[in-house]
């Protein structure tokens, strides 16, 4: 593991989200989910609107790496919203 940089944010990073799909399918697996319409124009279970919003928040991190000045935990404060949002409304 010597060719990849570990930093103690891309450890947290992946621990992150790993312990969310952990809960995820602990969750799936006490209440299963039904398909649901919010206002994406599709309808999507809870575990499509988490992975839509991990698409989304990693999409808003690099656009704000190429094109803002300003630290990248602005792009996570920004991310968070949306992505509860899309959980809970989508």
């Amino acid at each position: 593991m010597e060719w990849m940089a570990w930093t103690p944010q891309t450890a947290g990073f992946f621990i992150s989200i790993g312990l969310a799909i952990t809960g995820m399918t602990i969750w799936e697996l006490l209440s299963p989910t039904t398909m649901r319409q919010g206002w994406l124009p599709m309808a999507t279970t809870r575990g499509d609107r988490f992975f839509i919003s991990l698409l989304l928040t990693a999409i808003i991190h690099l656009l704000w790496l190429g094109l803002a000045l300003e630290p990248l935990w602005l792009a996570s404060l920004l991310s968070l919203p949306l992505a509860i949002g899309l959980m809970r409304w989508g």
